[in-house]
């Protein structure tokens, strides 16, 4: 993504987020209530309010929701919630994380780094601060919130079916340093106990290897529509072609047959961590 691509993307995030700001201190002035007040009804501080309506910070959706009703704005803020969410996500991203978030199932194939549903917020931060070229501090504190904020689809209920197909190398890799992978294998090993939620590793001597076009996710929404996902410096693409779609299934399934078993992967992975 070159410079100019990267500033209108910056520009249309922002503005979305100053547009909900005025609307939701034209609403508090209306209700004849101060930045505490609402904060105090909300659960958030008066400082926190100021940086929702200058469109400085991106308000979660519970706050929207909490402050439509309490200013008793009639939908006009709950409207928004999920443009302002799209707004949390680079330009390349933000089709596909709003399908992510209602996907019923979800495929990871993952060759790089840990899987943005997977990272801790240290990795992530690192993976964000190692971005080529480099990312200004605002637009790495966005994304880290907004990858962050994706990691409620765990919390989702009724619960997706999760399933991650991660290389070996992305595990050995000290992105951020060691403590930092540290971290990130032990909340590997805390996603991975959750029932909905499947991990294979594929191993540095395995030797046929089905993904070498590059990582891809797949997503069964819950009308049954299958999507898939593919993203390579930057640019992304969503294909709802039912051929491609079938072809990355297909080398999906050749993928995990070839990687360790999710029992196989958690034993590679608390190995992993007593050799550090």
């Amino acid at each position: 993504m070159d410079d100019e691509v990267r500033e209108t993307e910056h520009q249309v995030g922002a503005g979305m987020l100053c547009v909900f700001g005025r609307q939701l201190k034209l609403l508090r002035e209306r209700a004849g209530m101060d930045r505490a007040r609402l904060g105090a009804l909300s659960g958030y501080s008066a400082s926190t309010i100021a940086s929702f309506e200058q469109g400085r910070r991106i308000p979660p959706p519970k706050f929207i929701d909490q402050a439509d009703d309490v200013l008793g704005a009639g939908g006009v803020l709950a409207a928004s919630k999920e443009e302002v969410a799209r707004a949390h996500y680079p330009a390349f991203f933000r089709d596909a994380a709003t399908l992510e978030a209602e996907a019923a199932v979800l495929h990871v194939y993952a060759t790089q780094a840990v899987p943005g549903l997977l990272q801790t917020e240290e990795y992530a931060r690192a993976v964000f601060a190692m971005w080529r070229p480099q990312l200004g501090d605002e637009v790495i504190e966005r994304r880290l919130a907004a990858r962050l904020a994706r990691q409620e689809v765990f919390d989702r209920r009724p619960a997706p079916h999760l399933c991650f197909v991660i290389e070996e190398a992305v595990l050995l890799r000290p992105l951020g340093g060691e403590t930092v992978r540290r971290g990130q294998l032990e909340q590997l090993l805390l996603i991975e106990g959750r029932r909905n939620v499947e991990i294979q590793v594929i191993p540095l001597s395995c030797q046929e290897h089905a993904g070498l076009a590059g990582p891809f996710t797949l997503m069964e929404m819950k009308d049954g529509r299958r999507i898939a996902y593919a993203e390579v410096q930057g640019d992304s693409r969503v294909h709802t072609e039912r051929q491609k779609v079938r072809e990355l299934e297909r080398t999906y399934g050749s993928l995990r047959a070839q990687a360790h078993t999710p029992a196989e992967s958690r034993e590679l992975t608390e190995n992993l961590l007593g050799d550090g």
